[in-house]
This record gives C-alpha cells, structure tokens and sequence, in this order.
C-alpha cells in the first residue's frame, strides 16, 4: 500500500497497512478513513460497507432461492403431481436459464450496473413464488419456473463478477469461499424455517416466505458502493496498462482445458441435479407433513457442511492448488448416490446429505476460480461463465427428465444408480485431462 506524505507519519501508516490485511474478508477501513495517496492505487481497496453487503446480499439470496429448488417437488406431490410431471417443470425451468445463461454472461461483462441486474432477478423470483403458491396448476407453475430459471442465471455470475471487481485475482478465491460461506448459512436458515412453516402451516407458506424475504435482499444489495467495483478487473482484465478488445468468444472454445472442464461441469452437474429432488420425492411417499421436515433436515445438513468448509476450501484453492479440490468433491458424488440405494431409513438419508455439502462446496468455490484463472486477460471472465451455466444447465434440465423417467418406468434405485455411473465417469475425465490452473504470480490484488 502506498504510504505518502499523511498525518501522523509512519505510525498512521502502519495502522492503516495492518488493517488493510484481506479485503477478502472485510478487514478494512471505509474508503472515507484511509490516507489520500491510497486512493491513487490501481484497484481501489473496497470499504467495509461494499464487502458486509457481500457477505449479507449472499445469505439473504440463499434465502429467496432455497425455497423455488428443492422444496419444489415435495409441494407438487402433495398436489398429486407424478414424478414425469414435476421433472418437466422442472426441465423447463432448465430450459429457461439454457437460453438466458450465456446473454446474461456477456450482458455482465458490459453493464456496470450490475447492482440492478441482481435486484431485478430477486424481484423475479418473488413473482414466481407468488405464482406457484397460488395457482399450482401446470400451466402457472411451468411460467413460475420459467420465470425463475431465466432469471436465476443472473445471480451466480453477478455476484462473482461484483466479488471479482472489488477484491481482485489476489483475493478472489479468500472473498469467493466467504460468499459461499454466507450463502451456504442463509440456506440454512432458509431451509429450517421453511420446514417449519410447512410442518406447522402448510407448504403453500413457504413460497409466501420467499416474497418476503426479497425485502433485505434487496437492502443488502444496496450497501454495496457501485464507485467500488473496478469493470475492468470484474471481466476478467489485469489491472493497470493499455487493455485490448475482449477475445472473441469463439477463441474460447480452443483453449482444451476450458472446454475439458466445461464437460466436466456438466456432467457433474448432469448427475447431482437429480438426486435431492429424487430423494424428497421418495420421502413424501407416505408421510404427509413430516416430509417437508425430512426435506428440511436434508438442506441444512447439505447447507450446514458448505458453511464449515467454503472459507476453507477458498484458502486451500490458493495453497494446494484447483485440482485436487476439485477431484475430492467430484470422487463423493458417487458414492453418495450409491449409498442412497442401500437404505430407506429417513435418519440415514439425511446423515448421507453431509457428502452432498463437501461436493457442492468444493465446487462451488472452486469452479469459479478455476474459470477466472483460465479466462484472466480475456476481458471475459462473465461470458464464460455464462457459457458453462448453460452447458451445465442442459445437463441439469437433462437429469431431472433423465432420472424422472427412470424412476417412473423401473425404480428409484435404478434412478440413483445412474446418477452415479455419469458422476464416476465425470472424475475419471477431471483425473485425466483437466490441468492445474492456479497461477502463482497473482499481480492483480488490490490491497
């Protein structure tokens, strides 16, 4: 950090650089407080302010989103929906985010107002829960879900592009486990209290829940300084020196690792959609209320797992390296889907679901990364990420109907035996031909 010529001398000037430690984590001092010679860096240091309204605008989406996905399928079979019937609503929400995913991806890399884009999103998702809670007929919850998977594909690449603007490459793997940290904890919160509801109330309650809880969602979103996010530096650009054209997208397609991991992002992906839904299906069979509790019980404990090891795996992504994070959350999504056809014991399910919260996290936080690091200097960090969301959402849309049938025409075992062949041979492929991408030489921290 620069030191100049400020009151108070070198004193003043260590206060300030031992504050300014991991903007990552919000350990800074607001933009107002720190020395003039500061504000002349490359990347602006964000204040306090910008980066608790991260780490609140995570938790409280997690809250808005967690009640349209997984608790979906249990409220339509209570609407004596079959399972072909929940898996293509459910598809054609897939289909929705497809078209939308990669446009959106481009449109993040041009707009600076990404603040808006995301508010728009949660208010769209508001819209789609009112609808699905009072007209669940097929035809109004198909529109709800379209509206939802359209809009919904703003969110993950908003929020990394806004992460990516504030803290730079440096800090980017700390800041991206911390927003999975608070996201992973709003969807715990989430989910209790939507098992509550639909234990104590009904399930129809719980789509009310998530209009409500647009409000501080969007109150979080406005703590963040949109003075504080460097463009630049949030679509994939280093900081400082003469920038070129962003490369064609086309380009992007003859880097082999990039397309290597986008295979296996779908196919991880094409084998994970399916099993939560399935899983909530199986449980409704037979138990009325209570299986809005067991479906609750199962997020937190998947939710619960990300919170205690998101942080973590964004510091050892910078430590060990991309790879083997990543084939450790890609080796449990197997067994996982195998273990769920050893036992119809509701405890043991829910036990199995902790597998669910390493995977999701390791991927999560490390996903991200590794398309940061394989796209820097493109000036299209956003594109591609849109471009693997709809990869990955093919896959995703694909499994739901995929496994649906299965499970319709032969049984729920055979549904999760499947899962599990696609999760297997995704890991073998990550094993094989997906190299390291962590580069060493980070010159693009902003502290």
């Amino acid at each position: 950090m620069v030191g100049g010529n400020i009151a108070g001398g070198k004193r003043h000037e260590r206060f300030h650089r031992s504050r300014l430690v991991d903007p990552s984590q919000g350990t800074v001092r607001k933009i107002c407080r720190m020395p003039a010679a500061s504000l002349m860096e490359k990347a602006a240091v964000p204040s306090s302010c910008s980066l608790r309204g991260l780490d609140w605008l995570n938790f409280f989406l997690a809250d808005v989103q967690t009640g349209v996905g997984p608790f979906l399928a249990i409220y339509l079979a209570a609407y004596n929906w079959n399972e072909q019937s929940i898996g293509l609503v459910l598809t054609l929400g897939g289909i929705a985010g497809i078209i939308t995913q990669t446009p959106l991806g481009e449109l993040i890399d041009r707009l600076h107002a990404k603040r808006t884009l995301i508010g728009l999103g949660v208010l769209a998702l508001a819209m789609g829960a009112l609808i699905t809670a009072l007209f669940p007929g097929f035809w109004p919850v198909a529109f709800a879900q379209m509206l939802i998977g359209g809009t919904s594909s703003i969110f993950l690449p908003a929020i990394a592009a806004i992460s990516l603007g504030l803290v730079g490459h440096k800090w980017f793997d700390r800041r991206q486990g911390r927003n999975q940290t608070f996201n992973a904890a709003g969807n715990v919160a989430a989910a209790i209290a939507m098992g509550l509801i639909g234990y104590f109330f009904s399930n129809r309650g719980i789509f009310f829940f998530v209009a409500v809880f647009a409000a501080p969602t969007i109150a979080s979103l406005l703590l963040i300084r949109p003075g504080e996010i460097n463009h630049e530096l949030a679509r994939g650009y280093k900081p400082g020196g003469k920038q070129e054209k962003p490369v064609r997208a086309r380009e992007l397609l003859r880097d082999k690792p990039l397309v290597i991991f986008l295979i296996c992002a779908v196919m991880f992906h094409f084998a994970n959609a399916a099993i939560l839904p399935l899983l909530g299906e199986m449980l409704a069979k037979g138990q009325g209320r209570s299986s809005m509790m067991f479906m609750s019980a199962c997020v937190v404990t998947t939710q619960f797992t990300i919170t205690l090891i998101a942080a973590q795996v964004g510091r050892l992504a910078g430590s060990w390296g991309r790879k083997p994070l990543l084939l450790t959350g890609f080796a449990v999504l197997p067994v996982r889907a195998v273990l769920y056809t050893l036992t119809n014991s509701p405890a043991l399910l829910i036990a199995i679901q902790v597998l669910d919260g390493v995977a999701a996290g390791i991927f999560g936080v490390v996903s991200v990364l590794v398309i940061a690091d394989l796209t820097r200097g493109t000036g299209r960090f956003n594109l591609t990420q849109g471009a693997i969301a709809t990869a990955v959402a093919i896959g995703a849309a694909l499994s739901q109907l995929a496994a649906g049938t299965i499970v319709h025409q032969v049984s729920y075992r055979a549904g999760f035996l499947f899962c599990a062949a696609i999760a297997a041979a995704a890991f073998v492929i990550l094993l094989l031909f997906v190299p390291e991408t962590n580069s060493k030489d980070d010159d693009s921290g902003t502290a």
